[in-house]
């Protein structure tokens, strides 16, 4: 095969050392340490075999601070997925490993991963840290109630939510001591359903010690857990606001109210994420697209970023990162399989959820779709084809910066193939400049 990078080396990134290989021969394959000055003379020793290229895999959060030395070395730097590099012949070593990985490179048999770019890195870095506050603030809600219905507190059933305005209020009240109760039913919301005397006959406890003990240290968890995440809120703000300011035409915009559109409790409270998207993205609504709530909108600014869908030169291409197009595996013209391929990342998470809502819409035209996906294969693959749809409609919506547009009407097959081929031909029309005399048509 015809050698593509004659000036490449391929990397085995480890937890405790790196191997790095610049040829085939033993002695092209070097081992360095993890510590900075290890990755200096790792960088320094590329530069005397006159390298230009490297290939790494991206193996855990191993090769970020390699990543970056090599990158402001000058060094292009192609980061690969594991298993793209696999298949090698014999014994597993690390030696082999990175010399499979040059041999590869140097022939061009490598593609690499997307990378946003370093203002999305900081903004993804601060949205998957709250993400995993919520987890944790999740799980320390299940034991809150745990604790309460062991205590044989059962404000789970006559409160929908624990941790909302009467559920906290009569858990502190639990916690200080208070075991009346009426006096513990007096804290009922006016927005709550149930009445003060079902609320009363639902706090009989019994008062053991060791239960109090364990759900108040649970609420001084939830508490800090939400000054947390309202202190990571205000960071994901400022990051944003600076990459508004830092444009001119951004700061005049001006986005759409949306009322309708519920607004989760876990979704960011203190900033407006409508108003900063649409400034964000330069005057591209996502909001609009039925379905898609402040969740999706976040994770598809802290994972592609403002600029990096246009790293994608095609929706086709940008369904096939997601994961959300079929792998199709043809042999002897016969289609073997066509499955989904596995594997999810938080974007693809975010999609399907807002597909999951849309299939709950009513007379919109993407719940339409949903239902007639649904109907003919079942409400799993609806969620995914629709998932598919909201990425090719967002990554039109990003490119070419265009508002979204739903169809009125539903077209059939033929009807799409006609309209179509009548777009087409008005297009040769006007581009050639043809006059209706010149087609042989009649005109009056």
């Amino acid at each position: 095969m015809e050698i593509v990078n004659p000036r490449a080396a391929g990397i085995d990134v480890g937890s405790r050392s790196h191997f790095v290989a610049v040829g085939q021969e033993p002695g092209d394959v070097r081992e360095f340490g993890v510590y900075e000055a290890d990755l200096r003379e790792l960088t320094r020793w590329l530069h005397e075999q006159q390298i230009t290229t490297v290939a790494m895999e991206s193996t855990g959060t191993y090769w970020q601070n390699l990543f970056t030395t090599l990158q402001q070395a000058g060094l292009e730097v192609l980061l690969c997925n594991g298993k793209f590099t696999k298949n090698i012949r014999g014994r597993k070593t690390d030696v082999q490993d990175c010399q499979w990985i040059q041999r590869l490179h140097s022939l061009g048999l490598l593609s690499g991963s997307f990378l946003p770019d370093q203002a999305t890195e900081e903004l993804r870095t601060y949205c998957r840290h709250r993400a995993s506050l919520l987890e944790t603030a999740a799980v320390t809600t299940q034991k809150m109630q745990k604790y309460l219905r062991l205590l044989n507190l059962r404000l789970d059933v006559v409160v929908r939510d624990v941790t909302g305005q009467t559920g906290m209020a009569i858990i502190e009240a639990v916690c200080q001591g208070e075991t009346d109760p009426e006096r513990l039913a007096s804290f009922r919301h006016g927005n709550c359903r149930k009445s003060k005397e079902e609320i009363a006959r639902a706090l009989h406890g019994n008062g053991r010690r060791d239960l109090l003990f364990a759900l108040s240290q649970e609420l001084d968890m939830y508490k800090t857990l939400q000054q947390k995440i309202a202190a990571c809120d205000a960071a994901i703000e400022q990051l944003l606001r600076e990459q508004i300011r830092a444009d001119e035409q951004r700061r005049e915009l001006k986005a759409e109210p949306k009322p309708h559109k519920r607004v989760n409790k876990n979704a960011p409270q203190q900033m407006d994420l409508n108003q900063l998207a649409y400034q964000y993205y330069g005057g591209v609504d996502l909001l609009k697209i039925e379905g898609v709530s402040h969740a999706t909108v976040m994770a598809l600014m802290s994972e592609v970023g403002s600029e990096g869908i246009r790293k994608f030169p095609t929706a086709k291409q940008f369904t096939n990162w997601l994961k959300l197009c079929p792998n199709t595996k043809v042999s002897g013209g016969r289609v073997l399989s066509s499955h989904i391929p596995k594997g999810s990342n938080r974007l693809k998470i975010a999609l399907r959820q807002a597909a999951n809502v849309i299939g709950n819409l009513k007379e919109t035209h993407l719940s339409d779709f949903f239902k007639r996906i649904a109907f003919r294969k079942g409400r799993q693959a609806a969620v995914s084809a629709t998932a598919r749809k909201l990425a090719v409609i967002i990554w039109h919506m990003l490119t070419y910066r265009m508002p979204y547009n739903p169809p009125t009407q539903y077209l059939f097959l033929d009807e799409k193939r006609k309209l179509k081929l009548v777009q087409r031909i008005k297009k040769n029309i006007a581009k050639l400049d043809l006059k209706p005399e010149e087609l042989g048509f009649a005109t009056a």
